[in-house]
């Protein structure tokens, strides 16, 4: 606790309790002195049976150490909850011996009939008392009715949509869209303000006409434009896809890749970097670490949390990321541009992050292009798993990416792969180019198989619009 000041020191009154809520004490910077006190008392003889002599008293003090962090406890102690059963007569009885496992038990352990017992997961966030600021009911003129009650503005179900107002497209809706919203246009036109906006959406238009299907990430690595005004400018000129072979992708609107074949090497591949005993490398020692960490998790009870910046329309209108401060680094024309990796597979390169979604058009490696130019000419129906390419496409794509990824980490970290014996090496290889594994090593790679799409896969980018 004390090597990341961010945490706070928790204080449980019953250890051994697995239920038992802690308190927690704030860090605090202090210059105060560690000092050892004695006191001696000396009594005196009684000479007088009447006569009270006071004891004498020495104190005797030594500075021991300064003290440079103290921990206070501030806060109040929440709720505890004890694994009690109320019988019907009330009297109270322990059920700590029967849901805790504390050695491996047989089947008769979890077969037994027990009350039921599902302690809450929290309690509450804060342990600080807050004032609640009620504003006064609102006072309307007479007439005034309030609206009809909708799922939309009921609390509690989500939030509030975010006026982006980008369009989303099914892949089974009949129809794609031809123009923007008129909100999409007159948000754009109120923070289009100055010279560098307009040139930034001069380039984009340019880059939809050249390739009408983009990523976020790949228009990201071509434009140097600040994120929060790319969030408006990308619904001005194309809709999102939300569902098939192109979801998560801005497509230029009035261009339906369902009726184009040649759209076939704009389609997404969702490509996980796989990992595992039977890869000869775990995911520890993967040398390319994942965007998160669930051991890097803050709990409510961390103290020092950062403060989200929130931007206006008007830091929109002033050219937020685009002149900049003076003594910035980089300069406009590069300040937000991300490199080419985050959106081109390269031969000989890992891929920045385990999760990698790519374009077919971007996978700049001639056997993989073979892979996906085997029915050139003849696609004869766009399917929503497929789209214009052979089924099972997608598979050989990962198997081969696969493979050279696992050969870089071999040349790179070989330490890894010394108690892999060749026999064993040649058949790994044997499975990846046939992309056929055996049934037991199926059963091990199913956590690690990555989805044909996955239904949170653009989860972070579709929360900025709805």
């Amino acid at each position: 606790i004390y090597a990341d000041p961010a945490k706070r020191l928790e204080l449980y009154f019953r250890p051994k309790d697995p239920y038992c809520h802690p308190v927690c004490a704030n860090r605090f910077p202090t210059s105060t002195m560690l000092l050892k006190v004695k006191r001696r008392t000396k009594k005196k003889k009684q000479l007088d049976a009447e006569e009270q002599i006071q004891p004498e008293v020495q104190f005797e003090m030594e500075i021991l150490g300064i003290v440079t962090t103290v921990y206070k406890f501030q806060g109040m102690s929440d709720f505890q909850y004890l694994a009690m059963h109320s019988g019907p007569d009330g009297k109270q009885t322990s059920m700590y011996d029967k849901v805790l496992m504390l050695k491996p038990e047989k089947e008769e352990f979890f077969n037994r009939e027990l009350p039921l017992y599902i302690p809450p997961p929290i309690f509450s966030r804060l342990d600080t008392p807050v004032d609640y600021f009620y504003r006064p009911d609102i006072q309307h003129r007479e007439g005034y009715n309030n609206p009809q009650v909708s799922g939309e503005n009921l609390i509690g179900l989500s939030r509030a949509r975010r006026p982006h107002n980008a369009i989303f497209v099914n892949f089974d809706d009949e129809e794609i869209p031809t123009k923007p919203l008129d909100a999409a246009v007159q948000t754009w036109k109120k923070v289009c303000t100055n010279p560098v906006d307009k040139k930034v959406e001069e380039e984009l238009r340019k880059l939809f006409e050249v390739r009408p299907v983009w990523s976020r990430n790949a228009v990201k690595a071509n434009i140097s434009v600040h994120p929060d005004k790319l969030k408006l400018l990308l619904p001005y000129l194309a809709y999102y896809m939300l569902t098939g072979p192109w979801r998560s992708l801005w497509v230029r609107f009035g261009y339906d890749p369902r009726k184009h074949p040649e759209a076939k090497i704009y389609q997404v591949l969702d490509f996980r970097i796989r990992c595992g005993m039977k890869y000869g490398y775990a995911p520890n020692d993967m040398p390319v670490k994942a965007k998160r960490s669930t051991y890097n998790y803050s709990l409510p009870i961390t103290v020092k949390k950062p403060v989200s910046h929130t931007v206006s329309v008007h830091d929109l209108k002033q050219g937020l990321g685009t002149s900049g401060a003076s003594g910035a680094k980089k300069s406009a024309s590069s300040r937000y541009k991300l490199k080419e990796s985050i959106y081109i597979f390269r031969e000989g390169a890992l891929p920045p992050y385990r999760q990698m979604f790519y374009q077919l058009c971007d996978l700049n490696v001639e056997s993989l292009q073979k892979i996906i130019r085997r029915n050139d000419g003849t696609e004869s129906e766009c399917t929503e798993r497929d789209g214009w390419c052979l089924p099972k496409t997608s598979d050989d794509l990962r198997d081969t990416m696969s493979l050279m990824i696992k050969q870089i980490i071999r040349s790179t970290r070989p330490a890894l792969f010394s108690n892999t014996t060749s026999s064993e090496g040649g058949k790994e290889q044997l499975a990846y180019e046939s992309g056929e594994d055996e049934d037991d090593e199926e059963e091990e790679e199913e956590d690690f198989k990555p989805s044909d799409g996955s239904e949170n896969e653009m989860e972070t980018e579709i929360l900025d619009y709805v």
